[in-house]
């Protein structure tokens, strides 16, 4: 990085401070080497490098290479603006420059008079200075470098986080429209069977009935065929084999908690109501939830006890996992973003999703999602 490190405001108004400080002390400090009078070289000289440290936009050499020969001329009065320099220089990474003003500063010094030379009162003081200019301007150099990239990372890292969860919430949102297509594909196949059946009766039947069977069969047929070419897009990939995925199931959660038992985990399930007073889409997202929720309690809490809650409504599908603590179990795969897919399901449902600890180091998993009788009732929308 060669170019000028950004800094901000209150270090730049300081820095603007601190030179033109100096300059007004170079130009005394000149004015009193010179026997008093203020109009003279030296203090023009004082002036025109305080304005090169100070002015932006100019090419970074104009200022040190003013500070450079001011002070080779006319000696110490002028020694704090090029540290100044050679601070800068050093920060920006151009250390040979800065170290070869070093070298001809004090070479021209051993030429000047001897009221301004650098090499007395003390014949290695100005060296001294001039060494530590370069090194504290490295040091400052290196830690604002260190700073901006630590910086980066952390942007970088939070848009990576922010981008893996909007795919994470994609993807769930993509499962739960192949879910529900597969549900509705599957009650709208079921009208357009029935009607068909009692279709092929219509001798049978009144001609306003007759014609109303007709017309509620074709209408299912339509409404499926747009559902596939709206949702059916939506399905996973179809495997290597050529077969399809399996089209998800309203599986009873009791299943899930017998495989769990099954596997050494303690569950204690308590269910309020019947699963048919839950919508299907309720009852698929009590299951994902119930699965993640056990998932994590087998990762986090191996071997503590899990409290699974339900309760089917109305007026809202409800549900509750609660682990005490335990210990975390050993060669775990690392934790995704299972919750965030689960809280955008939830919450495309019109539910909120609560997620956190609960007293003595036990975790809660609770979610509660209106049913859409009680959303209507209300007069919201989910």
């Amino acid at each position: 990085m060669s170019g000028r490190l950004k800094s901000p405001w209150w270090a730049v108004y300081g820095r603007c401070g601190l030179v033109l400080l100096l300059t007004g002390a170079a130009v005394q400090n000149g004015a009193a080497a010179a026997g008093g009078p203020y109009l003279t070289a030296p203090t023009a000289a004082a002036v025109l490098c305080g304005l090169a440290l100070v002015v932006r936009g100019l090419p970074w050499f104009v200022a040190p290479a003013l500070a450079t020969a001011a002070t080779g001329l006319w000696g110490w009065p002028l020694l704090p603006l090029l540290l100044i320099a050679l601070f800068d220089l050093a920060a920006r990474r151009r250390t040979a420059v800065a170290v070869g003003c070093c070298v001809i500063v004090l070479a021209a010094s051993t030429a000047a008079p001897t009221a301004v030379s650098l090499w007395r009162p003390q014949q290695y003081g100005a060296g001294l200075f001039l060494l530590l200019a370069v090194v504290g301007g490295l040091w400052m150099g290196n830690r604002r470098r260190l700073v901006e990239a630590l910086n980066s990372q952390v942007e970088h890292l939070r848009i990576e986080r922010e981008l893996r969860e909007q795919a994470a919430r994609s993807a769930e949102r993509s499962r739960l429209a192949a879910e529900m297509h597969d549900v509705l594909a599957h009650r709208l196949s079921l009208i357009a069977l029935h009607t068909g059946v009692l279709a092929t009766r219509a001798d049978t039947l009144p001609g306003p009935v007759a014609e109303r069977l007709a017309l509620l069969r074709t209408a299912s047929t339509e409404a499926l065929a747009d559902l596939r070419d709206v949702l059916g897009a939506l399905h996973e990939p179809h495997s290597t084999t050529g077969q399809e995925a399996p089209a998800p199931v309203l599986r009873d959660v009791r299943e899930l908690i017998e495989q769990a038992r099954d596997a050494g985990q303690q569950v204690d399930l308590h269910v309020s109501g019947r699963p048919e007073q839950a919508p299907a889409a309720h009852r698929l997202a009590l299951y994902r939830l119930i699965q993640e929720g056990l998932t994590n309690a087998r990762k986090h809490a191996a071997g503590a006890p899990v409290r699974v809650r339900l309760d089917y409504g109305p007026p809202a599908t409800l549900v509750e996992i609660v682990n005490a603590p335990g210990r975390s179990a050993e060669h775990t795969a690392p934790s995704g973003f299972g919750l965030v897919g689960l809280s955008e399901r939830v919450r495309a449902l019109g539910g909120h999703l609560n997620v956190g600890p609960q007293g003595a180091g036990s975790w809660r998993l609770a979610a509660r999602i209106p049913q859409p009788a009680h959303l209507e009732q209300n007069g919201t929308r989910t």
